[in-house]
This record gives structure tokens, C-alpha cells and sequence, in this order.
């Protein structure tokens, strides 16, 4: 029995396929659904879980090298939530990119988290390393 950690099956088993440079997307409560990647949902009602509580569930285990999001997140957010963020994101580096190009990425990335949360843009993509 795991006795702690991340406790959801589905998402170890997921997070298990995540190898050196693959893309994992955690994203927000509205995101568009990617019928062709593979869904963890974890949403359960606005705010739980958030992107920043996933980002920290997964960096716990896992080493990023690199992090994209959406320039609409900083043009959406005040600077306490862009703050937190970055905080979250400590020594990865992060581009911003239109949220246009963002969502050309995802394709590609090997599974999708969602989340309840309701940070506009939150959306995070993480590349292994």
C-alpha cells in the first residue's frame, strides 16, 4: 500500500509513461478535451485540485527541463498568482508563447492532467528531462 505520494492509479500510470523529453499538460477546468491523449481527470469542484498543486505533486518525483504556458496568463493573472507560479516552477526554465501555439503542442504530449482550477491560462506544460 502507498503510504504517500501521489495515490491516484490512474495518474501513476500515466505519469510511469513519462520519460526524457516527453510532454505532460496539466491543465485547468476549461480546457478543451484532447480526445487522442490520454485524460487524467482530477477535477472535483472549482479549485480542487489546482495546476499549482499538480505541478508540486509531480515535481516531487519527477526532474522538467523546460515549461511552457500561455502569454495570456500573464496578461489575465495579477502578479501574487504569476508569483506563485514561478515559485512552483523554481529552476525550470518557462517560455511564454501565444495560447494559439501553446495548444499546438499538445498533440504531442503523452497524457493530460485536468484540474478543477479556475486560474485563467493556468494551463502548464512540463517537459521531462
Amino acid at each position: 500500500m502507498i503510504k504517500h505520494g501521489i495515490l491516484n492509479p490512474q495518474l501513476l500510470a500515466l505519469l510511469a509513461r513519462v520519460r526524457h523529453t516527453n510532454a505532460l499538460v496539466i491543465a485547468d477546468r476549461g480546457f478543451p478535451s484532447w480526445p487522442m491523449i490520454e485524460t487524467v481527470d482530477l477535477s472535483v469542484v472549482d479549485d480542487l485540485p489546482t495546476v499549482l498543486q499538480l505541478i508540486a505533486a509531480v515535481r516531487a518525483n519527477h526532474q522538467f527541463t523546460q515549461a511552457f504556458q500561455a502569454t495570456e496568463f500573464l496578461e489575465n493573472n495579477p502578479a501574487a498568482v504569476r508569483e506563485k507560479f514561478a515559485a512552483a516552477l523554481t529552476g525550470v526554465p518557462l517560455v511564454f508563447e501565444p495560447h494559439v501555439a501553446f495548444k499546438q503542442r499538445v498533440p504531442h504530449a503523452i497524457g493530460l492532467i485536468r484540474t478543477g482550477d479556475t486560474t485563467p491560462y493556468a494551463n502548464t506544460i512540463l517537459i521531462s528531462g
